[in-house]
């Protein structure tokens, strides 16, 4: 399995473990926010890291690609209450630190297009996803042995619900025939003679 046959996600967050090691995070990044549509500073003090292996995972899959380009990538919808929504661009000092970091750990390099992906980072890509491939896979097995478990279960369930109406029919006693004539006869004699 190659870089594409991996989910992204896990794959960026195995990057960015990685980068965390090789990269420092500016002082300023505990400060800001990743761009003029976001309310508040991201949740995740590590989010730094997650960017720089977002991009590092864009620009493989796009060849190469500017600032300009990845500003409108991570850019998104701008709440301004009443008003309808606008775009908004990403933090641009934030996306050309993360070029910059990438850039001098030799992950990037620059080109007349923008920045391209040098063989070191494909080479950690790869190998980050090949880290991932059994990870996925595992978490692939423990879904499908809960998704069997509850077929079983569920099957297990059906059956002894199907099983239970006949043997309460089964087990209930049969009312003797005289008996049920003489009742009713009973009480067609008391209807008379309520009428009476």
């Amino acid at each position: 399995m190659g870089i594409h046959d991996v989910p992204a996600g896990m794959l960026i967050d195995e990057v960015a473990k990685e980068l965390k090691t090789k990269i420092k995070q500016p002082e300023f990044i505990e400060y800001v926010k990743s761009g003029a549509h976001k309310e508040r500073v991201p949740d995740n003090s590590d989010w730094y890291y997650i960017r720089s292996a977002s991009i590092l995972y864009r620009i493989y899959k796009n060849s190469a690609l500017g600032t300009e380009a990845l500003r409108s990538y991570y850019g998104g919808r701008k709440n301004r209450g009443v008003k309808p929504e606008k775009k908004r661009k990403a933090s641009g000092k934030v996306i050309r630190s993360c070029l910059q970091a990438l850039e001098k750990q030799g992950l990037l390099k620059k080109d007349k297009k923008g920045r391209m992906i040098t063989g070191a980072g494909e080479k950690l890509l790869y190998t980050k996803a090949q880290i991932v491939e059994k990870a996925y896979a595992e978490e692939i097995k423990k879904i499908q042995d809960k998704a069997k478990e509850a077929a079983e279960k569920r099957k297990a369930k059906k059956a002894k619900y199907e099983e239970k109406p006949e043997t309460q029919a089964q087990g209930k006693p049969k009312e003797a025939p005289q008996k049920a004539v003489e009742a009713d006869n009973h009480e067609r004699g008391g209807n008379k003679a309520k009428k009476a």
